[in-house]
């Protein structure tokens, strides 16, 4: 039988403790787990970052993983913990949209509050959450209790607003929603939503700034050339070829993407 995957994502970063102690009671309560990092930087309480770093991450990991996403700058208010889920996965978080990319591509099955004590710590810290109520939740779900054994049925759940482009038949309206390790520039904008316009020259700027080519990959471009390529995302993104788009241009998340056909 193949040991149950616990995928981790958070704004701790790794010079503290608290991924590791989050780590520490998941084995404490399911030794057999096998725990993947898919980030603990994301920018701190940054929720929307941590969706759409979620989702980006999600679609690649095994039938029946289950995602740990701990970015919480409500932590110790009213909001509520939830578990869910939807498509071959199921997920633990605050609920504060942190699951809203992934939920908007695969419809939640079920979500449940994180109500019933026994499967939290006997103290739940008002200030890490993450030790005490979600490690626990996301531990006993590997161990293989059902969903519905943490709590009450949650209703409506919070979601974010992901900015989605402005599609017109002759120009696409994006923006930045993403800045990575690299500088590159991912945009909201779809390979498939591109190509409605692909036929002849684009007029394609970020932040003001034109965007020469539309090249495959990195490397097509020479050193330093600002370019636009899909990534590994299948998105859009603004790429400075062995260097960092966002510095080169001093752009940042919520930057316009402009792309145009030519008169």
């Amino acid at each position: 039988m193949a040991r149950p995957v616990i995928a981790m994502l958070t704004d701790f970063g790794t010079r503290d403790h608290y991924a590791g102690t989050m780590k520490g009671v998941v084995l404490g309560i399911c030794p057999d787990a096998t725990l993947v990092d898919i980030s603990h930087d994301v920018p701190a309480h940054d929720v929307l970052a941590g969706a759409l770093e979620l989702s980006a991450a999600c679609p690649y990991f095994p039938s029946g993983t289950i995602f740990l996403a701990v970015v919480d700058p409500g932590v110790g208010s009213s909001r509520r913990g939830i578990a869910a889920e939807a498509g071959d996965f199921r997920f633990v978080a605050p609920d504060n949209g942190v699951l809203t990319a992934v939920l908007d591509e695969h419809p939640p099955k079920r979500v449940v509050e994180l109500t019933e004590r026994k499967y939290a710590r006997p103290t739940v810290s008002r200030t890490f959450e993450g030790r005490d109520r979600f490690a626990p939740a996301a531990a006993w779900l590997a161990k293989g209790i059902d969903l519905t054994a943490l709590g009450r049925p949650a209703g409506a759940i919070h979601r974010l607003e992901i900015p989605q482009p402005l599609v017109e038949s002759d120009r696409i309206e994006g923006e930045v929603v993403r800045v990575d390790h690299f500088g590159n520039l991912v945009t909201n904008i779809r390979r498939k939503t591109f190509e409605t316009l692909a036929a002849g020259p684009l007029d394609i700027r970020a932040g003001g700034h034109e965007v020469l080519r539309v090249v495959s990959t990195y490397a097509d471009a020479p050193p330093g050339e600002v370019c636009a390529l899909f990534g590994s995302t299948d998105h859009l993104e603004i790429a400075a070829s062995g260097a960092s788009a966002a510095v080169k241009l001093d752009l940042r998340r919520g930057a316009a993407v402009h792309v145009a056909r030519r008169a």
